[in-house]
């Protein structure tokens, strides 16, 4: 069974960086389209990025966090990565793993395994 773990929040000041991270089990990580989400106090739950699950690993990002975020998967550790620099206040949600046998699907924002989410907090 698939399964996924995401790890990393905190609180960061505005301006500064943190990596999340998403450990995939039950599936190896690159089989699958996966992607990061996230969900502010109050708003909508929105796609950050998400990864292809073909073999080009072709990588999406919203223009929120385009030049900003970068997103990366390691097959020897299962793992998946939000690498987010240049935080802003406006970052600050729950941020969610998510995979889906689809690309299309995961880019439509309706992927069928989630993690639980971690916090991200900026200060500014």
């Amino acid at each position: 069974q698939l399964q996924l773990v995401e790890s990393g929040g905190g609180l960061v000041e505005s301006g500064g960086s943190l990596r999340l991270s998403c450990t995939v089990s039950g599936v190896t990580v690159d089989r699958y389209a996966m992607g990061w989400f996230r969900q502010a106090p109050g708003k909508e739950r929105e796609r950050v990025s998400c990864i292809s699950s073909s073999g080009d690993g072709k990588v999406y990002y919203e223009d929120s966090v385009r030049g900003r975020f970068t997103v990366s998967r390691d097959k020897a550790e299962n793992t998946m990565y939000l690498l987010m620099n240049s935080v802003k206040a406006e970052d600050t949600a729950v941020y969610y793993c998510a995979a889906d046998h689809s690309t299309a699907t995961m880019k439509s924002g309706n992927p069928e395994y989630w993690g639980q989410g971690t916090q991200v907090t900026v200060s500014s």
